[in-house]
């Protein structure tokens, strides 16, 4: 995970699969704090601290992770963090105004995923939002997800089972990275099939940069997408959206 953590703070800032990201979350984030004058916001599992940076024009974002080096990035950069897990968040009940979890619950074991949203909803105020970002559709697991420690990926039936289960109201709940599934299909089928002995082995194509051509016309089609997401939802994509209030 520490290796996967210097990967993505070299990507974070440039790469295109991370520019749709925060262009599809814009509209959430100003939805979840409108009205709300210095919105208190907690990110769970915070990585680096660039989805703080993210997070920062909506109110005073803090945010805590698991791992050692995570924080030091995020503390190097300015942002308060605390190292700690979800299964236990360090923060008092009815505390904030929105809680937030970016692509962290498809790597949790069950019974910590379970933990995770129910301690999002104790720290959340009452009426206070839920913004969750996961991977999705089982059938894009590959070598990144390998890299990434993921558990599971989810549907958009077994997401609205996790946030209602837990108690949340869910608002809106949108498949995402619609525009990019054409090419991650196969490229994520080739890796199981060429996997040695059915194991699919780590891999860090897919967190690397590609050369500025590539990556600025992938990130215009991301672009696209995050127009027509702000007005409707896409019907499939490799990464689910869900913004719900307790």
């Amino acid at each position: 995970m520490d290796r996967l953590l210097e990967l993505t703070y070299k990507a974070e800032q440039s790469h295109f699969w991370f520019r749709g990201f925060r262009q599809y979350m814009q509209p959430a984030l100003a939805r979840a704090t409108a009205g709300v004058p210095q919105a208190r916001i907690l990110d769970c599992g915070c990585g680096t601290g660039s989805n703080l940076e993210m997070l920062r024009p909506y109110g005073n974002a803090t945010g805590f992770d698991l791992t050692r080096i995570g924080p030091e990035f995020a503390r190097a950069h300015g942002h308060r963090v605390a190292q700690a897990s979800i299964s236990h968040i360090p923060f008092r009940s009815d505390t904030f105004d929105l809680v937030t979890s970016f692509d962290v619950f498809q790597t949790l074991p069950d019974e910590v995923e379970r933990m995770g949203i129910a301690e999002m909803l104790r720290v959340v105020k009452p009426g206070g939002w839920l913004l969750l970002h996961v991977a999705a559709l089982k059938v894009l697991h590959g070598k990144h997800s390998v890299l990434s420690e993921e558990t599971r990926r989810y549907t958009s039936a077994s997401l609205r089972a996790l946030v209602e289960g837990a108690g949340f109201t869910i608002e809106r709940l949108t498949y995402d990275h619609f525009s990019l599934l054409p090419m991650m299909l196969p490229v994520r089928m080739w890796h199981r099939l060429t996997a040695r002995d059915g194991v699919v082995a780590a891999g860090e194509g897919e967190i690397t940069v590609p050369v500025a051509p590539v990556n600025a016309a992938l990130t215009a089609l991301v672009s696209l997408e995050a127009l027509a997401l702000r007005a409707v939802n896409m019907p499939i994509g490799s990464s689910l959206m869900c913004l719900a209030r307790k």
